[in-house]
């Protein structure tokens, strides 16, 4: 019974996972970390690829991946012109916590804040972190969810990938 239980469950999993991947970036109010409110449509990078990765304060493998993230984000720009937006789905009680966080780590790329969750729910996150590849066209292309070491070739490499004009759907 146990079994079944978690074979309905992964199934799921998998289906909204794929579910989500070809869709477009849909369009939701963020904040910046200053509070001022504006759209997911400012999510744009002139026809290069985009990472978004929706992570939160208290989240150790989320500010582990970020960090990896920053040290490599200056090569990956030249490499290859992505951007990178990090989405914090930090709440309205920790929303204040946010820009502080951000601020003694000198992230080099763009950090909005979701603290209603509507972005987080638009786009099928059910946990962070959770990183996604927007194409030109603002298509989610792929997806993934938790942190590994080394994930960031993975990515990178996928970039380079859709870059070149392959795709690389899952």
């Amino acid at each position: 019974m146990k079994t079944s239980i978690t074979l309905i469950l992964v199934f799921f999993a998998a289906v909204s996972i794929f579910a989500q991947t070809g869709n477009t970036l849909p369009t939701i109010d963020l904040k910046n970390t200053d509070g001022t409110t504006i759209s997911s449509d400012s999510i744009q990078n002139n026809g290069k690829p985009i990472i978004i990765s929706f992570w939160a304060t208290w989240c150790k493998p989320c500010v582990k991946e970020l960090n990896t993230f920053a040290e490599l984000y200056e090569e990956w720009q030249e490499e290859t012109g992505v951007k990178l937006y990090a989405i914090s789905v930090d709440d309205q009680r920790s929303f204040n916590n946010v820009a502080p966080f951000v601020n003694g780590r000198d992230w080099p790329f763009e950090v909005f804040c979701d603290p209603n969750g509507d972005f987080k729910r638009a786009m099928n996150v059910n946990q962070v972190p959770h990183t996604f590849i927007i194409d030109k066209d603002r298509n989610i292309v792929w997806q993934h969810t938790s942190f590994t070491e080394g994930g960031e070739i993975e990515l990178i490499e996928l970039i380079k990938k859709l870059n070149s004009g392959k795709s690389i759907s899952e």
